[in-house]
């Protein structure tokens, strides 16, 4: 990655990288990487997100927009919102696209049904007109832990937060995943049809705490970005072309029913300080000049780190390899 020298004082800057260098050392690894898979081009699903827009933009830098092509799909619980944003991104680079609405499919297999029930353990008359959402724990507040909560609203629209049991709470997960597995699947279709690969969109804030569904939006080919902190990306975006209304889109899931940002679900804190403190962690940072950087206190920055650390843990199955008994000697390597 083409990080440029670190200033003498850790800041923003310290994350600052040459764009058109980067750009040009992506493109040509995706370029290498398809030679060695033998595929010809690159199948990627579109969120109306700053990282699957740039995922796209640098896609079509590798092979040209006729051999790139986008999917949309939206369910039952999707912001239209992200459908109009996807359809821009694919008009600005020229990208094919199709929709395919994964809603029926979702509620064939019960996700909807499946999640209802298992909130209606804590709010019996959930029902029709009502919306929910998951929402983490604050990491910087005092002997805080990594604990989620469920947040309903009503038809008249008053909420509620409530503690779930882990059964609950595992239950919701569990329905839920459908959905970045059942895109995944629609994903693949498009890409054996085409004989593409399928390209991974999280950026390295996402892959280390495993921000991913295994076998969902975790499954692909290629992972152009997960080397880069999401704020490495915004700047790419911006080198790209990718539209301005994209870039001040805040990151959202777009996964519950109601409104949430990446930051309500999983970080606790907003991406670009989430960045500092991960580089901080990542590259020995003394906690205190992470602190001025990010805003921060310097108990609040260990808070992070331990919070930062917990995830590693708790997600490092999502980056295992099935577990063979005995190595395949000729398929190793």
């Amino acid at each position: 990655m083409n990080v440029r020298p670190a200033p003498a004082r850790f800041s923003t800057d310290t994350l600052s990288i040459d764009a058109a260098a980067e750009v040009e050392r992506i493109v040509a690894a995706l370029r290498a990487q398809l030679r060695a898979m033998k595929k010809r081009g690159l199948v990627l699903g579109l969120s109306g997100g700053i990282d699957s827009s740039v995922s796209l933009a640098l896609a079509t830098r590798a092979v040209g927009a006729r051999n790139v092509f986008g999917l949309f799909m939206p369910e039952n619980d999707s912001d239209p919102e992200s459908l109009r944003l996807g359809r821009l991104v694919a008009q600005t680079f020229g990208v094919d696209a199709a929709v395919e609405d994964i809603g029926p499919a979702l509620k064939a297999m019960g996700c909807y049904d499946r999640r209802d029930a298992f909130i209606r353990e804590l709010v019996p008359e959930y029902g029709p007109g009502w919306a929910s959402k998951i929402v983490i724990a604050n990491a910087l507040e005092a002997d805080g832990y990594n604990i989620s909560s469920l947040v309903v609203q009503d038809p008249q629209g008053r909420q509620q937060k409530l503690r779930m049991p882990p059964s609950v709470y595992l239950g919701i997960v569990a329905a839920t995943n459908m959905k970045q597995r059942t895109r995944k699947q629609m994903e693949y279709y498009h890409a054996d049809r085409l004989n593409f690969a399928v390209i991974g969109t999280p950026n390295r804030l996402e892959y280390d705490q495993g921000f991913f569904v295994k076998n969902g939006d975790g499954a692909a080919d290629v992972k152009p970005i997960a080397h880069l902190y999401k704020s490495q990306v915004y700047a790419l975006a911006a080198h790209l072309g990718v539209p301005e209304e994209i870039r001040r889109r805040p990151p959202t899931t777009d996964t519950y029913s109601l409104e949430q940002t990446q930051e309500e679900f999983y970080f606790s804190l907003p991406y670009d300080r989430m960045d500092l403190c991960l580089y901080g962690l990542n590259n020995g940072v003394a906690a205190a000049e992470v602190a001025a950087a990010a805003g921060l206190t310097e108990v609040q920055v260990e808070r992070v780190w331990a919070d930062i650390a917990a995830k590693r843990k708790a997600t490092r199955y999502l980056h295992m390899e099935p577990q063979l008994v005995d190595k395949v000697a000729e398929l190793a390597g």
